[in-house]
């Protein structure tokens, strides 16, 4: 019963999503909205990834003694010299699991 209500609000979620964006045509979108849009990625990312680095399990800032922080500084070098996001995550979890069990 309860697989039943996952999968058909997976679908109703589906379908309320994308029945309103398969009828819009793209090409009436005044082009400076066009170039507003492309910063949502960039705006949206950080608010997804920084909880995650910055705060512990009950909410908290943790500044100190946090190895996600020095991971993730890692990661975003391996990220601005490789331009590969394999190798950014690869380095960044390598670094973070050093730091765990090490």
């Amino acid at each position: 019963m309860i697989w039943f209500g996952i999968v058909i609000s997976g679908i109703l979620n589906f379908f309320l999503k994308f029945l309103p964006l398969s009828f819009f045509d793209v090409s009436k979108i005044n082009p400076k909205i066009k170039q507003l849009l492309t910063f949502v990625p960039s705006a949206v990312f950080p608010a997804i990834i920084f909880p995650g680095i910055f705060l512990d399990n009950d909410g908290n800032f943790d500044l100190e003694n946090n190895p996600r922080i020095l991971s993730s500084i890692i990661a975003l070098i391996v990220a601005i010299l490789s331009k590969n996001i394999l190798s950014t995550i690869f380095a960044g979890l390598a670094v973070y699991w050093l730091i765990i069990f090490v």
